[in-house]
């Protein structure tokens, strides 16, 4: 299968783990960030940081939209379903997030909120035209890849005048949060790592292009590479990570030529650009509050503006203290310096985000990489 199986062959990842081991100088250690989930799934599934050398290190990064999802931001879809009577209209993985009280939208519903799980964002607008009677909320969450569909339902609902829809937008940018963690004083209070370079998005890049990270290799000094999400891609794209840093180049390249280009799409970009403006901060799960790091919907879409329409206030909620999703966003732990990784949280009963989405670097090391973490007993007779 084109661009599946050419991009899984063992051999070939064979040849450039014997690459870079020859190339990693054995004086000095690297430490790279995949910024997003994709990578971190990829990195788990095939097994890709086993075959990397020792001295060669991969950062688990914020590029989980379900991780970074702030506790406050899933009550208000709970309120929305069980006070305001509304049906709240979401992605899977979003209705599992722990909310407070050890709720979840999956929790919610199970209590009488009509809350519904959709596989798309004119799934959700197609509710409200077949439910004329009831308030359809799109509890819209994402990176630059799922802004687009959710833009294209606003602008249809008000051509189409549909007036019981609207969006609870919790859309965020890649950019911004890498911003935070290479400069943020809240951050580097909260516990930081070195970072050396970044594997850069695979689908939020073809959206926004490769231009955006220019900023990061210039002003900080930090390389970038866009790469695909299959495990070759991202062998690849650590290869060209460990030469920019041996050359003391600091440059954004793309591996991910197939898909990607510098500008992106920009058609895609001047609707989300007609519809949505930045907010001047938002909270990230894990970062904290990020200066213009998410989207709003603009006063001529107000009306479908479900923060508008119901009046809503946000109030940030702390996370489980049993919890280390938000140091494992960071980078500064691993899921298994969590106590409660794989015993009281599990995919099964997620207690922290990063348990949610297979995406998340917990669910990801729980299903692929947790039992490599147990010591091998070597009986002897």
């Amino acid at each position: 299968m084109k661009y599946i199986d050419e991009f899984r062959d063992g051999r070939i990842a064979q040849k450039i783990a014997a690459r870079l081991a020859q190339e990693a100088r054995p004086d000095r250690s690297y430490s790279f960030m995949e910024f997003c989930g994709g990578h971190t799934h990829a990195i788990s599934r095939y097994g890709v940081a086993e075959m990397l050398p020792a001295n060669v290190r991969m950062v688990h990064g914020p590029g989980c939209p379900v991780c970074v999802l702030p506790i406050g931001r899933v009550d208000l879809a709970i309120q929305l379903a069980l006070e305001r009577d509304a049906i709240v209209c979401t992605y899977g993985d979003t209705m599992r997030v722990p909310a407070s009280d050890s709720l979840s939208l999956v929790k919610a519903k199970a209590r009488g909120g009509d809350i519904r799980m959709v596989y798309s964002a004119a799934d959700a607008l197609e509710t409200a035209r077949q439910n004329p009677d009831r308030e359809v909320v799109f509890f819209a969450i994402g990176f630059e890849t799922t802004t687009p569909p959710t833009a294209v339902v606003i602008r249809d609902a008000q051509r189409a005048q549909v007036k019981n829809f609207s969006v609870l937008c919790c859309h965020v940018l890649t950019p911004s949060a890498i911003t935070h963690i290479l400069e943020s004083p809240e951050v580097r209070q909260y516990g930081t790592v070195p970072i050396d370079g970044f594997v850069g998005p695979a689908h939020v890049s073809i959206v926004i292009g490769s231009e955006p990270y220019e900023h990061f290799a210039q002003e900080y000094q930090k390389p970038v590479v866009i790469a695909g999400f299959e495990p070759l891609d991202v062998m690849q794209a650590v290869l060209m990570l460990v030469r920019q840093v041996n050359e003391g180049r600091a440059e954004v390249e793309n591996e991910f030529t197939r898909a990607v280009s510098r500008h992106g799409n920009l058609n895609a970009q001047a609707l989300v650009s007609d519809i949505f403006e930045l907010r001047t901060s938002f909270e990230w799960r894990g970062l904290g509050e990020v200066p213009y790091s998410a989207l709003k919907i603009r006063r001529a879409y107000a009306e479908f503006d479900a923060e508008t329409r119901f009046d809503l206030a946000y109030k940030p909620v702390a996370d489980n203290k049993a919890c280390e999703c938000g140091a494992i966003l960071r980078g500064v732990k691993k899921p298994t310096d969590c106590k409660i990784f794989g015993t009281v949280c599990t995919p099964e009963n997620p207690v922290g985000s990063c348990m949610v989405s297979s995406e998340g670097a917990c669910a990801a090391h729980y299903s692929y990489g947790r039992f490599k973490d147990i010591p091998v007993v070597v009986e002897t007779a």
